[in-house]
């Protein structure tokens, strides 16, 4: 009976995990059609340029991300100064904050019309042409405004593998003779080499998938070039190959962060940590310090925070109206049923880990949570292609045996989105439920069965109630991935249907700053809800270590 239930479990994990890995799949199967006169086209105008900017847009966002995520968690994690205690988690606020929203805002205040530009001509008298000031629309511009919103990524892991190091680490450095700065190069950061490649290689992923930023500054990256290729030259199979291209060197990042880490085992001894143990400063020292970790959380979210606010004060009575409650139940409703959808495929594949362990179960999963890893636009691409292969066969058919056109059914709809954010965001449910099942002795699974319950049954009355927490978790992480999600949902919403995000993009893009400014907080103010989760997880742990 066993065996049975295992079978069935392997199947149920392996087709909808071959489902999702499906779009990934069609990507790569794209580069067999050749599209020679188009990438002939590209190699002689615009792809070098796709190549290089992407590059530097991802080294750039990461080394920003490096130098501020690993500077702040080390300045919170071992020294006292004024006002520490609450940076700890207030420094992750920026990730409430998507990037093509702090582009926009920030392009409202920096431009010649703006707020800034203008005082500054005002108090000096001076014209267009009379002085010089950093344009904000360029790619140097895109690496700053993505950096501002995913350094949090380094800090968060290297916060915690800073304050995790034994504090006999620190007594041998002092014995040694070594100065704190010796300490930190020497010692501390190479020990934390793992957890700041990962959240740097995090940050470089969210690069490569932008799309918003780069596309309001005009920097051409593959992203823009995707959508160009697939509008504008009409061609879908050159676009999919552009994703692959794409993916491709998405895929060399991770494999490049692995490899770097290929010979490096670390292991927490068990000691005390520093937690307890961070040095005392005068005060004009705690002073330079606070004034080093409010930067970027000034930068990366109060200061966006408050023009958007600004301007949503000013224009609420234009934009407040039944057009943005439509905007908010189209994006809440979708956001909720891919959530759910990803949890139960979460659920259902982690569970079936737990009872088949073997490459059948395994492998398909793994494959299937690398969606997180490619950006949306590429994921978008490979959902329409076979969909729209699926709508037009079916169409053919039903003409020809039933003389009627049954026009778009998968790809026109919201299925083809929710199959979308399935791919994307799966991994991001799946690790929350495969942490909290881990947590499941395998002797409770064993006492239910020896009762007669069935897998599903343990499943239903053991596992899912001592998940709740974990489900929840999942839950309120993908809605609000969701909400925030802009490529995808542009290229792959039905007709007339907008949200959030889409009215954002689509009321910046017309130069109407401050109309777009009461969706974008909304966005913001809903990306809050995570942050605020995990600075309750940073108290806990600081509690808990203290």
């Amino acid at each position: 009976m066993l065996t049975g239930w295992r079978d069935i479990w392997r199947w149920a994990v392996l087709l909808p995990a071959l489902l999702l890995a499906l779009p990934v799949l069609v990507i790569f199967a794209s580069l067999l059609t050749p599209q020679t006169d188009i990438w002939q086209h590209l190699r002689q105008t615009v792809l070098a340029d796709y190549v290089l900017n992407s590059m530097l847009l991802a080294g750039g966002t990461g080394l920003g991300a490096l130098v501020i995520g690993t500077g702040t968690a080390w300045l919170v994690s071992q020294y006292q100064f004024i006002g520490r205690r609450y940076l700890e988690w207030l420094l992750l606020l920026p990730l409430a904050m998507p990037a093509y929203i702090i582009a926009y805002t920030y392009t409202g205040m920096l431009d010649f019309a703006g707020p800034l530009q203008s005082l500054l001509r005002e108090l000096t008298g001076w014209r267009y042409g009379d002085y010089w000031f950093p344009e904000i629309r360029s790619l140097g511009g895109a690496v700053l405004m993505l950096t501002l919103v995913l350094y949090p990524y380094v800090y968060m892991l290297a916060r915690t593998a800073f304050r995790e190091q034994s504090l006999s680490l620190l007594e041998a450095s002092r014995t040694l003779g070594l100065t704190p700065r010796q300490h930190f190069w020497q010692v501390a950061l190479p020990l934390a080499r793992p957890a700041i490649l990962t959240g740097t290689a995090l940050a470089m992923m969210e690069a490569f998938a932008d799309y918003g930023t780069v596309q309001y500054f005009g920097v051409a990256t593959f992203t823009t070039g995707i959508f160009r290729t697939w509008f504008g030259m009409g061609s879908q199979v050159a676009a999919a190959q552009l994703a692959a291209m794409l993916t491709g060197f998405v895929l060399m990042l991770l494999v490049l962060e692995r490899w770097s880490r290929r010979k490096v085992r670390y292991y927490h001894q068990g000691q005390r940590n520093l937690a307890g143990m961070r040095r005392q400063l005068t005060l004009p020292k705690q002073l330079v310090l606070l004034a080093v970790c409010l930067l970027p959380l000034l930068l990366g979210f109060v200061v966006p925070a408050l023009q958007l606010w600004h301007w949503a004060l000013s224009n609420y009575q234009l934009t407040l109206n039944s057009q943005f409650a439509s905007l908010v139940w189209n994006s809440f409703t979708l956001a909720a049923m891919a959530a759910v959808i990803a949890v139960v495929l979460a659920l259902l594949f982690a569970y079936g880990k737990r009872l088949r362990r073997d490459v059948f179960v395994q492998a398909p999963v793994r494959l299937a949570a690398l969606g997180y890893a490619v950006p949306g636009t590429v994921i978008a691409i490979g959902v329409m292609l076979p969909l729209a292969y699926l709508d037009g066969q079916i169409d053919l058919l039903a003409e020809r045996w039933f003389g009627v056109r049954t026009g778009l059914i998968f790809s026109g709809t919201l299925f083809a989105l929710l199959l979308a954010y399935s791919v994307r965001f799966l991994a991001v449910s799946l690790h929350s439920v495969e942490a909290g099942l881990e947590r499941i002795k395998p002797s409770m699974d064993n006492a239910a069965r020896s009762l007669g319950c069935s897998p599903l049954q343990v499943l239903q009355k053991v596992h899912v109630p001592l998940l709740r927490g974990s489900v929840l978790t999942a839950l309120l992480l993908v809605f609000v991935d969701v909400l925030k999600e802009l490529p995808a949902t542009l290229l792959l919403r039905p007709f007339n249907f907008n949200t959030l995000a889409v009215r954002t993009y689509e009321l910046a893009s017309d130069e109407r700053l401050a109309d777009a400014a009461l969706p974008a907080l909304a966005i913001v103010l809903v990306g809050l809800l995570p942050v605020i989760l995990l600075a309750r997880s940073v108290e806990t742990s600081v509690k808990g270590q203290s």
